[in-house]
């Protein structure tokens, strides 16, 4: 920001350099503008007086000696004046320097034309005989013919400002008038720069602030208690990129601490899968193991019972892939749902009809409390019963022998209320809030022995989600847990 500031002051000097050279110019030359309109206005009659004075031309012959003298006398008046005497063609036919001083013998007639019937706004200039490079306000005037006054003999042509006015302007150039008016210039452009610098500083200063507290932001490498402090209502764009900037900090600071979790998790997740499928492998290697060592021996009932638990775990393992499959799937985005309107009455009789078999082999009472009439849902049946089945399924694995479970369905005007309760052991209120996070161990309450709750309820959260609905769970501890969830009757507007 100090070199955006310094930078800024450069711009400032620099523009009010050219402004101040600007202004210098333009006064000089309005001033010249000025005085040399002022000067032809004030001197536009003096060629009429000098020849209305004396004759200057008789019967086509120029009076020399009375041309040198009215020169002379208009000169003591106004010194600047210089006196030519022209032919209608503008050929100079006399004047009152000494030979050498004029340079051209000719000069264009056009601005004396002009002058004479005012057709062009003054100044008008015209050539100076003594010096043609250069063009110099005037007086003119016909100049008649003494013998025969009906002709016109030329024209008297009277240059304001020779060279005796340059002599003069030259000393003038140095004069302490002129050096005044250079220092007020110049304090006035100074005075310009340091009034635009601190007007720079002041406008700066807020971003310098903002810049200083990014930099304090990235060099704390985000983790920063109050990163970019925001402006509140914004007044102007500097406190529009102060909010932005805070916005952005603070997503920078919420994605870092969801990376953070995310890596956590995903440790966790490695060890929770390295543990989970060790423990059927291991279990599948040793009785496999034995069967191979000790199959001579093993009589055919407990080569079976082997088998049998090899079988299990073997379909344990199984499960738990196609489960963490299904969870990558589903956190991947690569679930689309298919929509459509079917019976949710009839959908939870099947799934009660499918654990019917377990929950009379656990003892465990499973039953079904429908609405008056059949109810229909808007959302993927194939997905809705496997939420469904994965509920019903971790209520019985936790529900003791006599315990129940029990499925409602309660009908609203926006849609279904679906709840899962059961009268296990319920979870507790520091286990509570992670229930759905993958292999979210639930202690020691679980009845594999090591608390293990599964993907289950991970991938019914995820299920859900997709359809625009939240699950809900509700728990007291020796009293058991209800797992609640919505979905539309109808389908919803883009």
């Amino acid at each position: 920001m100090k070199h955006l500031h310094y930078r800024l002051s450069v711009a400032m000097l620099v523009i009010v350099v050219l402004l101040g050279s600007a202004f210098y110019l333009i006064d000089r030359y309005s001033v010249r503008m000025y005085y040399e309109e002022l000067s032809q206005r004030l001197n536009s009659s003096l060629a009429m007086y000098v020849v209305n004075a004396k004759p200057l031309i008789s019967d086509g012959r120029v009076n020399d000696d009375t041309l040198t003298e009215l020169a002379n006398r208009a000169m003591v008046i106004n010194p600047t004046a210089e006196i030519y005497l022209l032919d209608p063609d503008g050929r100079i036919l006399a004047d009152a320097f000494p030979p050498g001083d004029v340079q051209v013998d000719q000069i264009d007639i056009a601005p004396i034309r002009d002058l004479l019937s005012e057709s062009r706004p003054l100044p008008i200039k015209g050539v100076d005989p003594r010096d043609p490079s250069t063009r110099k306000v005037f007086s003119a005037f016909p100049v008649p013919d003494q013998g025969d006054p009906d002709r016109h003999a030329g024209y008297l042509y009277v240059v304001l400002g020779g060279s005796h006015y340059k002599a003069v302007a030259v000393q003038v150039a140095g004069s302490d008038m002129q050096r005044m008016v250079a220092a007020a210039i110049l304090l006035l452009v100074l005075a310009a720069f340091v009034a635009g610098t601190l007007v720079f500083s002041l406008l700066t200063r807020r971003l310098r602030r903002l810049t200083a507290d990014v930099t304090s932001f990235t060099d704390d490498k985000f983790e920063s208690d109050d990163p970019v402090a925001a402006a509140g209502k914004p007044k102007d764009e500097i406190d529009q990129v102060r909010n932005a900037c805070h916005a952005m900090a603070t997503t920078i600071q919420r994605q870092l601490a969801s990376l953070q979790e995310n890596d956590r998790l995903r440790r966790e997740l490695v060890t929770n899968i390295s543990h989970d499928l060790r423990t059927p492998l291991a279990t599948m290697q040793g009785y496999i193991e034995t069967l191979f060592i000790k199959d001579d021996t093993l009589d055919p009932q407990t080569r079976r019972q082997y088998l049998d638990i090899a079988r299990k775990h073997a379909s344990h393992l199984g499960r738990l892939i196609q489960n963490l499959f299904e969870l990558a799937m589903l956190d991947a985005s690569r679930v689309t749902p298919e929509f459509e309107e079917f019976s949710l009455t009839e959908l939870i009789q099947d799934v009660v009809q499918e654990f019917e078999l377990q929950a009379q082999e656990g003892r465990v009472s499973l039953s079904l409390e429908p609405p008056q009439e059949a109810v229909s849902v808007y959302a993927d049946i194939s997905l809705i019963q496997r939420v469904l089945e994965n509920l019903v399924g971790n209520a019985l694995k936790y529900t003791p022998e006599g315990g129940e479970v029990s499925i409602a369905v309660q009908r609203s005007r926006a849609g279904v209320g679906v709840s899962v309760a059961d009268t296990g052991p319920g979870i507790t209120s520091e286990d509570l809030p992670r229930v759905f996070d993958r292999f979210y161990k639930a202690g020691a309450g679980a009845p594999d022995g090591n608390g293990s709750m599964g993907l289950g309820l991970a991938i019914a959260k995820r299920i859900l989600e997709l359809h625009g609905s939240e699950i809900v769970v509700m728990s007291q501890e020796r009293r058991g847990t209800v797992f609640r969830f919505d979905l539309p009757r109808f389908a919803r507007a883009a």
